[in-house]
């Protein structure tokens, strides 16, 4: 049945004169769109306090970011000197090749670049953002699904699905990584985003590295590398040794998170009055405040003026004398 389902769907989902606009692309625009519908609930969840326009900003930060990212990350990681050869390929995105670890790294580059001049403080919108990401994760595996691309290995399962002219049945490792990397990791995360006061700062990007770090080793196993790679030795494949490293770093982030117990902030200062001011570091507890007399205040109660006389009364120490 799955097989069938494949073979009837069309990788262009509608043309507009000469412009064919793909699944692939539509796949981002929802991504990014719903993501950035879900931060600002999700904000207003925690009362982080922030705007519409300060997610907008940091959004298209983090599209920016993850785009020139994804597309970086293919070429260095997977070009296997190909587009060093070629280096104006890089720029035929038409041709497909997009890398999910290279538009991490851009996605936060980017977020850190665009949450600096508005203030948001880029800790907790990692937070944020990687609690939408399996959102763009499950459109954009689906959508490598109808584009017959990244598929698994032979299998003998009822729904292998034949993607090339060869006729063998193959593991729609797509819908794998949909479900595991989609699905399962938005409900840990969403779940986990409901409590209030919100988990300390690093506590969502930790899990989430943990998690996809895991899933993809994992999934793996069951998907045909890449065709210029091939497997990197034995059956380790780029994938596997571009996730490890996730694992680990999202481990310690979690430790450190669990350490420090910083709370989430919407922005890095507080506006009064239209004031921009920096965040305290401390509780100002330092600050004196002038008593109040009560109603049952006595007049002896009050301090005494110093006598006037005995501020008049010459001093006898010599000059240096203590």
């Amino acid at each position: 049945m799955l097989n069938e389902i494949y073979h009837s769907l069309d990788p262009v989902a509608f043309t507009i004169g000469p412009l064919a606009v793909r699944w692939y692309g539509l796949a981002y625009l929802a991504a990014f769109l719903l993501g950035g519908l879900l931060v600002g609930k999700i904000s207003r969840h925690w009362k982080l306090g922030l705007s519409a326009d300060d997610i907008m900003t940091v959004v298209v930060g983090i599209a920016l970011g993850a785009v020139i990212g994804g597309r970086l990350g293919y070429c260095l990681f997977y070009g296997d000197g190909y587009y060093l050869a070629h280096p104006l390929k890089i720029l035929a995105t038409y041709e497909g090749g997009m890398s999910f670890h290279g538009g991490l790294v851009g996605a936060i580059i980017g977020g850190c670049i665009a949450a600096r001049p508005v203030h948001v403080s880029a800790l907790t919108f990692c937070d944020l953002g990687v609690i939408v990401t399996p959102i763009g994760l499950f459109f954009g595996r689906l959508a490598n699904f109808v584009n017959g691309e990244l598929w698994g290995k032979p299998t003998d399962l009822p729904w292998g699905v034949v993607f090339e002219a060869d006729g063998v049945a193959r593991h729609p490792s797509q819908l794998y990584e949909a479900l595991l990397e989609g699905v399962v990791m938005f409900v840990v995360l969403y779940s986990l985003s409901r409590k209030l006061p919100p988990r300390p700062q690093g506590t969502f990007t930790g899990l989430f590295l943990l998690l996809y770090g895991v899933f993809r080793i994992l999934i793996e196993f069951v998907r045909v590398p890449d065709a210029r790679l091939g497997y990197l030795f034995g059956p380790i494949t780029m994938g596997q040794v571009l996730s490890l490293p996730l694992v680990i770093i999202g481990a310690l982030i979690l430790y450190w998170a669990h350490k420090t117990q910083r709370p989430q902030v919407g922005h890095t200062y507080m506006v009064t009055a239209g004031v921009d001011r920096e965040l305290p570091h401390e509780p100002a507890d330092d600050i004196d405040v002038p008593p109040v007399a009560g109603p049952a205040s006595r007049p002896e109660d009050s301090p005494k003026a110093p006598d006037a006389s005995a501020a008049e009364k010459p001093s006898h120490r010599r000059r240096g004398q203590p």
